[in-house]
């Protein structure tokens, strides 16, 4: 098992910049794709981004498509996303996840199996 650890949230205005980091610990996540989700209450969580094992490989929900940028750093265990012209809309915890598969990245919710504990993100309008 993995455990992950979210940074980097915070309050920003709309049109703001945020990136967020995520640090694995306990196993090398270098051969496993990696996403990124939010949450708001009430709301199921979403898929926002996803990256292959390899970096090769980028996907994002239509709604983040053009703003956001994930990345990662394989030798440093570690998973970003960039968030750039951010909305009051995209205010939520945002959880770090990785895919429980090998050589795989998936875009949905069941395809992961570990979670980071999630960082809130705020835009005001």
């Amino acid at each position: 098992q993995v455990q992950l650890v979210e940074s980097g949230g915070g309050l920003v205005q709309a049109g703001g910049s945020l990136r967020l980091s995520c640090v694995a610990s306990g196993r090398s996540i270098s051969i496993h794709g990696m996403g990124w989700f939010r949450q708001v209450p009430g709301k199921e969580r979403e898929f926002v981004a996803a990256i292959s094992w390899n970096g090769a490989s980028t996907y994002y929900a239509d709604s983040v498509k053009g703003r956001f940028t994930i990345s990662r750093d394989n030798a440093k265990n570690t998973v970003y996303l960039q968030m750039n012209s951010l909305k009051p809309e995209d205010t939520a915890v945002y959880y770090c996840a990785a895919d429980r598969r090998t050589l795989r990245t998936g875009v949905r919710r069941d395809e992961y199996d570990d979670w980071g504990q999630g960082t809130q993100v705020t835009v005001s309008s």
